[in-house]
């Protein structure tokens, strides 16, 4: 299909906004039709874009040259991915309960965790890599639901935020207080890891000790605006303004944690990643997958 431009639509809660998106910045929509996409994650050297689509059970592929390709008929319905310090796909997969790892050379697939204490992960959800190598996600329960998922029963007492050490393969349980632990994200200097709960629609901030543990937990910020959605992914720029989706489009807050305001999308926006710089975004938004030029 031709891809449609148009100029998105900004909720200025400071004049500040306008200098982290520009005054109009420009949407486009890449591919439609769609069941619900997630897990976006920009293929730099091979300017690619692979996202999920979780009950369509799949995952895809675009490019500017090639369009929309299926890579994985079954993704056991993954949901968030990123790359790995050496390149790889990791991604939650709801249907198994299980973080995953994929060589996109070779194509080789390897299970990285699936339980604790010898009991089933909840479904992760969304995932970021440290510096270091070592893997962060979250584990709620969506995807135990026939909504986005496969309904069976819970064996955790928790929903938790897990972080995985790539070289020793242990699974450390790092905070299992929130309601709906949902997207996550860094600081720029990896010296803060955020959380949001899509329950209350707030951000929570840990700093990040030297052994990657987090510590002094507070709320940073809360998502607060009309329209459908939760809160759900974020990510940082290299000045620390945080972009995190939200009810009615994308937030934007600065590195104080004031909402600057927010860019309203078509459909509800689940997840977002940068291309190839920090003025160009690719959202996963219900049906469709959008990309975003910031001027």
């Amino acid at each position: 299909m031709e891809s449609q431009h148009n100029t998105i639509r900004l909720e200025k809660f400071s004049d500040d906004l306008l200098k982290v998106t520009g005054t109009s910045p420009g949407i486009e929509i890449l591919a439609t039709d769609f069941r619900f996409v997630e897990g976006p994650v920009w293929i730099r050297d091979k300017k690619k874009l692979i996202f999920s689509d979780i009950p369509g059970n799949a995952l895809y592929s675009w490019s500017e040259k090639d369009g929309i390709t299926m890579i994985r008929p079954n993704s056991y319905l993954a949901n968030g991915n990123t790359l790995d310090t050496e390149g790889r796909l990791v991604t939650c997969e709801h249907g198994t309960s299980r973080i995953s790892r994929t060589d996109l050379v070779t194509g080789t697939y390897s299970v990285l965790a699936e339980s604790y204490n010898g009991k089933a992960l909840n479904s992760p959800n969304d995932v970021i890599v440290k510096s270091d190598g070592s893997i962060y996600f979250t584990d709620p329960l969506p995807g135990r639901s026939s909504r986005v998922g496969i309904p069976r029963s819970q064996e955790l007492s928790f929903q938790g935020v897990f972080k995985y050490d790539d070289k020793t393969s242990n699974l450390l349980l790092l905070d299992d207080s929130f309601t709906l632990p949902n997207g996550l994200c860094f600081s720029p200097d990896e010296s803060v890891l955020f959380v949001n709960d899509s329950t209350f629609g707030t951000i929570t901030a840990f700093d990040v000790d030297s052994t990657g543990i987090v510590i002094n937990k507070r709320i940073w910020a809360k998502a607060e605006g009309g329209g459908e959605g939760v809160v759900d992914g974020m990510k940082c720029n290299k000045e620390g303004y945080l972009f995190c989706t939200g009810p009615g489009g994308i937030y934007i807050f600065d590195p104080t944690g004031l909402c600057l305001g927010r860019m309203i999308l078509p459909e509800i926006a689940a997840n977002l990643t940068w291309g190839d710089d920090e003025r160009t975004l690719y959202v996963t938004a219900r049906t469709s997958v959008y990309r975003i030029f910031m001027d």
